[in-house]
């Protein structure tokens, strides 16, 4: 299966993903605690990324969280995408504290 980097823009660390597994799954693999995780099947919204630049396969996700101009324009949940390149992603909303340690949400992080 092929493996692929994602780097977070936020705190430039990278990790191998394959194209297999969601995004928030190796993610989690940087052994981070406290990295949320939610329902993990795209309802919930904690795990909301916006992916910079690189390719990616998404599956269904809430519009309540992701409405299709966000998803047209590379934000999504991490539980629900998963790499076909590369990928390089800022972390948004409610994961940017435990990812980025950033307590403050900036505008462009609002839903």
């Amino acid at each position: 299966m092929p493996r692929h980097r994602v780097f977070i823009e936020d705190t430039q660390e990278s990790f191998a993903c394959d194209e297999a597994q969601s995004v928030l799954l190796g993610m989690e693999a940087l052994g981070r605690k406290g990295i949320p995780v939610g329902c993990r099947n795209g309802g919930c919204g904690v795990c909301k990324v916006e992916v910079t630049s690189g390719q990616y396969v998404t599956r269904v996700m809430s519009r309540a969280h992701v409405s299709a101009e966000e998803e047209a324009s590379g934000r999504a949940l991490a539980c629900r995408i998963r790499p076909t390149t590369d990928l390089r992603l800022r972390v948004l909303g409610s994961m940017r504290a435990t990812v980025c340690g950033d307590t403050r949400a900036s505008a462009t992080d609002a839903p």
